[in-house]
């Protein structure tokens, strides 16, 4: 919505921003892929779209050929997070624990399949432990990791870092390359010893066809916007890294392509069997 509001300022009309949720993003991926390619409907997405296509046998859309990018918005990392008044203050406690008693340690994600759950079977695999996996679909997540009923939760830095400044929550570590600005003393997965360099994001994407001058244009203006000082600050509130330098539409094309793969490698790793 920041995003529309400033889009709306540079092209002197209306920009609505509608939200159509469910099916991992698939419902609202759909309906883009179908509008017409006049540069009037556009896609801002997660990086789940880049994991949707090791988990559903038919899409009903093609992440490639039914879209094209435009460019990459923001890096949205997920943290590994305790109660704040677990025992567990770091990686390596979190790690022995689960070596030493295996029965006792499971960790919550948003689902089977997502960027949260494939972090825990990387955790599990670097690691040598076998922590289960409780998969969320619902909100009841943080309320269980609050009350006990599940040791680690893999969630979204967006919707979990106000819960960690206030003490409620413990965050052991990030995926990523980089520490969040807002959370300066939580370490990455790499520097904890786990190499996991994928991270989430948040990128716009077009209707395939779409012509070129538009995409371009598009590209330009939202690249602007993310370097405006305003932007870039409330950006690092949400806990997000917005992008630098910016992408363009060939640069961000080419990393999705590579997201593409290398989450679907993790899936098949998991072995999840698409639905």
């Amino acid at each position: 919505r920041l995003l529309a509001e400033k889009m709306q300022a540079e092209l002197g009309q209306p920009v609505v921003v509608e939200n159509r949720t469910g099916a991992a993003g698939n419902i609202g991926a759909q309906y883009v892929a179908r509008q017409s390619a006049d540069g009037h409907t556009l896609m801002i997405t997660s990086g789940g779209f880049a994991i949707t296509p090791s988990l559903f046998k038919s899409l009903g859309y093609d992440p490639l050929k039914d879209f094209v990018a435009v460019t990459k918005i923001a890096i949205a990392p997920l943290l590994v997070l305790v109660r704040a008044d677990s025992p567990i203050r770091s990686m390596a406690d979190l790690i022995a624990l689960a070596r030493r008693e295996p029965q006792a340690v499971n960790y919550a994600s948003f689902g089977t399949g997502s960027p949260s759950h494939m972090i825990g079977e990387s955790i599990n695999r670097h690691a040598g432990i076998a922590m289960a996996h409780v998969p969320y679909t619902t909100g009841n997540g943080i309320t269980d990791l609050m009350g006990g009923q599940v040791t680690v939760g893999i969630w979204d830095a967006l919707s979990q870092t106000p819960q960690v400044k206030a003490g409620k929550l413990r965050a052991l570590a990030l995926n990523g390359t980089q520490r969040l600005p807002a959370l300066p003393d939580v370490p990455t997965l790499n520097e904890a010893g786990i190499p996991f360099n994928l991270v989430g994001w948040h990128g716009m994407f077009a209707p395939a066809g779409t012509p070129r001058a538009i995409v371009d244009r598009l590209n330009r203006m939202v690249n602007q916007i993310i370097a405006q000082p305003d932007v870039r600050a409330r950006l690092f509130e949400l806990a997000m890294f917005p992008v630098q330098p910016p992408t363009t539409p060939e640069q961000w094309g080419a990393m999705f392509r590579q997201d593409m793969q290398d989450w679907g490698e993790l899936v098949r790793r998991a072995g999840i069997t698409p639905n």
